[in-house]
Protein backbone atom coordinates (compact mmCIF):
# COMPACT_ATOMS: atom_id res chain seq x y z
CA UNK A 1 0.00 0.00 0.00
CA UNK A 2 1.71 3.64 -0.78
CA UNK A 3 1.40 6.31 1.77
CA UNK A 4 -0.97 8.00 -0.24
CA UNK A 5 -3.43 5.50 0.29
CA UNK A 6 -1.96 4.91 4.35
CA UNK A 7 -3.18 8.52 4.93
CA UNK A 8 -6.24 8.56 3.19
CA UNK A 9 -7.92 5.58 5.33
CA UNK A 10 -7.25 7.17 8.23
CA UNK A 11 -8.19 10.52 7.10
CA UNK A 12 -4.56 12.44 8.08
CA UNK A 13 -2.07 14.44 5.97
CA UNK A 14 0.38 12.52 3.75
CA UNK A 15 2.93 15.11 5.11
CA UNK A 16 2.86 14.01 8.42
CA UNK A 17 4.50 10.11 7.75
CA UNK A 18 7.25 12.02 6.54
CA UNK A 19 7.76 14.26 9.46
CA UNK A 20 9.81 11.70 11.60
CA UNK A 21 12.10 10.81 9.00
CA UNK A 22 12.84 14.43 7.97
CA UNK A 23 13.31 15.35 11.74
CA UNK A 24 15.40 12.18 12.08
CA UNK A 25 17.57 13.34 8.93
CA UNK A 26 18.30 16.62 10.82
CA UNK A 27 19.17 15.10 14.15
CA UNK A 28 22.39 12.85 12.19
CA UNK A 29 22.96 15.85 10.84
CA UNK A 30 23.43 17.68 14.05
CA UNK A 31 25.07 14.94 15.38
CA UNK A 32 28.12 15.40 12.56
CA UNK A 33 28.31 18.78 13.20
CA UNK A 34 28.57 18.18 17.46
CA UNK A 35 30.63 15.59 16.77
CA UNK A 36 33.11 17.40 14.32
CA UNK A 37 33.36 20.57 16.78
CA UNK A 38 34.21 18.31 19.77
CA UNK A 39 37.06 16.63 17.35
CA UNK A 40 38.62 20.58 17.86
CA UNK A 41 37.40 21.45 21.29
CA UNK A 42 37.07 18.37 23.67
CA UNK A 43 36.16 20.50 26.33
CA UNK A 44 33.22 22.24 24.97
CA UNK A 45 29.60 21.88 26.50
CA UNK A 46 26.38 22.42 25.09
CA UNK A 47 26.38 25.82 25.39
CA UNK A 48 29.56 26.52 23.36
CA UNK A 49 28.51 24.31 20.63
CA UNK A 50 25.33 25.94 20.36
CA UNK A 51 27.32 29.66 20.03
CA UNK A 52 29.60 27.58 17.48
CA UNK A 53 27.11 26.23 14.89
CA UNK A 54 24.83 28.90 15.80
CA UNK A 55 21.58 26.93 16.68
CA UNK A 56 19.73 27.22 19.79
CA UNK A 57 21.59 25.45 23.26
CA UNK A 58 18.27 23.46 23.67
CA UNK A 59 18.27 22.11 20.61
CA UNK A 60 21.46 20.90 20.75
CA UNK A 61 21.40 19.60 23.88
CA UNK A 62 18.52 17.76 22.93
CA UNK A 63 20.62 15.94 20.11
CA UNK A 64 23.30 15.37 22.68
CA UNK A 65 21.07 13.48 24.99
CA UNK A 66 19.69 11.45 22.06
CA UNK A 67 22.76 10.28 20.90
CA UNK A 68 24.48 10.01 24.31
CA UNK A 69 27.36 12.77 23.11
CA UNK A 70 29.28 14.18 26.35
CA UNK A 71 32.35 16.52 26.22
CA UNK A 72 35.49 14.61 27.42
CA UNK A 73 36.81 15.09 30.52
CA UNK A 74 39.95 13.85 31.98
CA UNK A 75 41.07 13.70 35.18
CA UNK A 76 44.91 13.26 36.11
CA UNK A 77 47.08 12.24 38.61
CA UNK A 78 48.28 15.01 41.03
CA UNK A 79 52.12 15.29 41.31
CA UNK A 80 53.51 15.09 45.01
CA UNK A 81 54.84 18.17 46.55
CA UNK A 82 57.66 18.43 48.98
CA UNK A 83 56.66 20.92 51.67
CA UNK A 84 58.58 24.27 51.61
CA UNK A 85 58.76 26.66 54.33
CA UNK A 86 57.03 30.18 53.33
CA UNK A 87 58.96 32.89 52.93
CA UNK A 88 55.87 35.68 53.73
CA UNK A 89 52.84 34.21 55.40
CA UNK A 90 51.12 37.43 56.05
CA UNK A 91 47.10 38.40 56.51
CA UNK A 92 47.58 39.35 52.81
CA UNK A 93 44.17 41.19 51.64
CA UNK A 94 41.96 40.00 48.62
CA UNK A 95 40.87 42.96 46.72
CA UNK A 96 39.44 41.12 43.56
CA UNK A 97 36.20 40.30 46.37
CA UNK A 98 33.20 42.21 44.38
CA UNK A 99 35.37 44.16 42.04
CA UNK A 100 34.28 44.06 38.56
CA UNK A 101 37.18 44.99 35.98
CA UNK A 102 36.08 47.53 33.38
CA UNK A 103 38.95 47.78 30.54
CA UNK A 104 41.82 45.67 29.78
CA UNK A 105 44.64 45.57 32.56
CA UNK A 106 42.62 46.09 35.71
CA UNK A 107 42.86 43.11 37.31
CA UNK A 108 45.45 39.93 36.24
CA UNK A 109 45.43 36.67 37.91
CA UNK A 110 48.03 34.32 37.74
CA UNK A 111 48.28 30.33 38.58
CA UNK A 112 50.61 27.48 37.55
CA UNK A 113 49.60 23.70 36.88
CA UNK A 114 51.04 20.32 36.22
CA UNK A 115 50.81 17.90 32.91
CA UNK A 116 52.36 14.84 33.46
CA UNK A 117 54.55 13.41 30.71
CA UNK A 118 56.40 10.09 29.94
CA UNK A 119 60.11 11.68 29.38
CA UNK A 120 61.72 9.21 27.12
CA UNK A 121 64.81 11.70 26.70
CA UNK A 122 66.00 10.61 30.23
CA UNK A 123 63.70 7.98 30.63
CA UNK A 124 61.19 8.15 33.02
CA UNK A 125 58.08 9.85 34.57
CA UNK A 126 57.65 13.68 35.24
CA UNK A 127 55.98 17.21 34.97
CA UNK A 128 55.87 19.96 32.38
CA UNK A 129 54.58 23.11 34.73
CA UNK A 130 52.73 25.81 33.02
CA UNK A 131 52.31 29.43 34.63
CA UNK A 132 49.85 31.72 33.18
CA UNK A 133 48.53 35.18 33.11
CA UNK A 134 45.13 35.93 32.97
CA UNK A 135 43.49 39.52 31.94
CA UNK A 136 39.32 38.70 33.77
CA UNK A 137 38.19 41.81 31.50
CA UNK A 138 38.84 40.06 28.71
CA UNK A 139 39.90 36.31 30.22
CA UNK A 140 42.86 36.30 27.27
CA UNK A 141 45.99 34.94 28.58
CA UNK A 142 48.39 37.27 28.44
CA UNK A 143 51.39 35.43 30.10
CA UNK A 144 52.69 32.37 30.17
CA UNK A 145 55.70 30.02 31.23
CA UNK A 146 56.98 26.55 30.96
CA UNK A 147 59.19 24.59 33.11
CA UNK A 148 60.30 21.35 34.89
CA UNK A 149 60.28 23.04 37.92
CA UNK A 150 57.33 24.89 40.27
CA UNK A 151 59.37 27.53 41.29
CA UNK A 152 59.48 31.26 41.87
CA UNK A 153 61.48 31.55 38.10
CA UNK A 154 58.15 29.71 36.48
CA UNK A 155 55.56 32.49 37.92
CA UNK A 156 57.94 35.06 37.41
CA UNK A 157 58.86 34.17 33.98
CA UNK A 158 55.24 34.30 33.46
CA UNK A 159 55.01 37.33 34.95
CA UNK A 160 57.50 38.99 32.73
CA UNK A 161 56.08 37.85 29.70
CA UNK A 162 52.52 39.70 30.64
CA UNK A 163 54.74 42.86 31.55
CA UNK A 164 56.22 43.30 27.98
CA UNK A 165 53.65 42.21 25.77
CA UNK A 166 50.62 43.99 27.82
CA UNK A 167 52.08 46.44 30.02
CA UNK A 168 51.06 46.56 34.04
CA UNK A 169 47.97 45.62 35.61
CA UNK A 170 46.42 47.79 38.65
CA UNK A 171 46.16 44.25 40.32
CA UNK A 172 47.85 40.74 40.11
CA UNK A 173 46.11 38.17 42.11
CA UNK A 174 47.26 34.66 43.16
CA UNK A 175 46.42 32.07 45.67
CA UNK A 176 49.12 31.80 48.30
CA UNK A 177 51.93 29.76 47.45
CA UNK A 178 55.12 29.83 48.26
CA UNK A 179 55.98 30.78 44.93
CA UNK A 180 53.84 34.09 44.76
CA UNK A 181 54.93 34.65 48.78
CA UNK A 182 58.32 34.71 47.88
CA UNK A 183 60.35 37.73 48.44
CA UNK A 184 61.61 38.13 45.08
CA UNK A 185 58.03 37.68 43.53
CA UNK A 186 56.45 40.17 45.56
CA UNK A 187 59.74 43.00 45.62
CA UNK A 188 59.63 42.59 41.47
CA UNK A 189 55.22 43.24 41.57
CA UNK A 190 56.28 46.39 43.65
CA UNK A 191 58.67 47.83 41.64
CA UNK A 192 56.15 47.80 38.97
CA UNK A 193 53.81 49.40 40.71
CA UNK A 194 51.42 46.73 40.71
CA UNK A 195 48.60 46.18 43.94
CA UNK A 196 49.06 42.77 45.07
CA UNK A 197 45.89 40.48 45.94
CA UNK A 198 46.00 37.01 47.62
CA UNK A 199 42.91 34.37 47.91
CA UNK A 200 42.12 33.30 51.25
CA UNK A 201 43.49 30.43 52.79
CA UNK A 202 42.01 27.58 51.72
CA UNK A 203 39.72 29.08 49.40
CA UNK A 204 40.54 28.05 46.06
CA UNK A 205 37.75 29.42 44.31
CA UNK A 206 38.88 33.12 44.89
CA UNK A 207 40.90 32.30 41.72
CA UNK A 208 38.38 30.30 39.97
CA UNK A 209 39.01 32.19 36.84
CA UNK A 210 42.33 30.14 36.16
CA UNK A 211 40.34 26.79 38.01
CA UNK A 212 38.38 27.30 35.38
CA UNK A 213 40.47 27.65 32.35
CA UNK A 214 42.52 24.75 33.16
CA UNK A 215 40.35 22.44 33.76
CA UNK A 216 39.30 23.35 29.85
CA UNK A 217 42.74 23.41 29.12
CA UNK A 218 44.20 20.07 30.01
CA UNK A 219 41.39 18.42 28.13
CA UNK A 220 41.60 20.51 24.90
CA UNK A 221 45.43 19.54 24.93
CA UNK A 222 44.57 15.99 25.44
CA UNK A 223 47.00 13.10 26.06
CA UNK A 224 50.07 14.86 26.39
CA UNK A 225 51.69 10.55 26.60
CA UNK A 226 51.35 10.92 22.77
CA UNK A 227 54.41 13.23 22.70
CA UNK A 228 57.92 11.87 22.34
CA UNK A 229 59.84 14.43 23.37
CA UNK A 230 59.25 17.56 26.21
CA UNK A 231 59.85 19.46 23.37
CA UNK A 232 56.61 18.71 21.60
CA UNK A 233 54.58 18.89 24.67
CA UNK A 234 55.77 22.37 24.98
CA UNK A 235 55.09 23.71 21.23
CA UNK A 236 51.55 21.90 21.68
CA UNK A 237 50.75 23.97 25.14
CA UNK A 238 51.77 27.05 22.83
CA UNK A 239 49.68 26.25 20.09
CA UNK A 240 46.35 25.67 22.36
CA UNK A 241 46.81 28.67 23.90
CA UNK A 242 46.69 30.37 20.73
CA UNK A 243 43.99 28.40 19.97
CA UNK A 244 41.96 29.46 23.71
CA UNK A 245 42.79 32.99 22.72
CA UNK A 246 42.26 33.52 19.16
CA UNK A 247 39.50 30.45 18.37
CA UNK A 248 37.85 29.04 21.80
CA UNK A 249 34.83 30.48 22.70
CA UNK A 250 34.44 31.94 26.36
CA UNK A 251 30.65 31.46 27.66
CA UNK A 252 30.98 35.12 29.46
CA UNK A 253 32.16 36.84 26.42
CA UNK A 254 30.07 34.36 23.37
CA UNK A 255 33.16 34.71 21.60
CA UNK A 256 37.34 34.07 22.03
CA UNK A 257 39.24 36.43 24.05
CA UNK A 258 40.98 38.13 20.98
CA UNK A 259 37.83 38.56 19.16
CA UNK A 260 36.36 40.08 21.75
CA UNK A 261 39.01 42.62 22.48
CA UNK A 262 38.84 43.00 18.55
CA UNK A 263 34.95 43.35 18.47
CA UNK A 264 35.12 46.38 21.34
CA UNK A 265 37.80 48.30 19.99
CA UNK A 266 35.45 48.73 16.72
CA UNK A 267 32.14 49.05 18.42
CA UNK A 268 34.20 52.05 20.90
CA UNK A 269 35.96 53.78 17.25
CA UNK A 270 32.32 53.76 15.89
CA UNK A 271 30.76 55.09 18.91
CA UNK A 272 33.80 57.86 18.99
CA UNK A 273 33.17 58.53 15.39
CA UNK A 274 29.78 58.93 15.62
CA UNK A 275 29.80 61.55 18.82
CA UNK A 276 32.38 63.57 16.96
CA UNK A 277 30.80 64.08 13.71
Amino acid sequence: MTKKKLAKEPGIARSTLYYESKLEVKNELLRKDILAVLRLHPSYGYRRIAIHLGINKKRALRVMQKYDIKSYRRRGKKPKYTQKPRLIDADLPNHTKNYYPESPGDVWVSDFTYIPFHNSEIGNRGFVYLATIMDVYSREIVGWHTSTKHDTALVAAALFDALEQHGRPNILHSDRGSEYLSQAYMELAERCGITMSYSTKGSPWENGYQESFYQGFKVDLGDPGRFETIGQLVEAIHLQLYIYNHHRIHLALKTAPKKFLANEKHNKTTQKQALTA
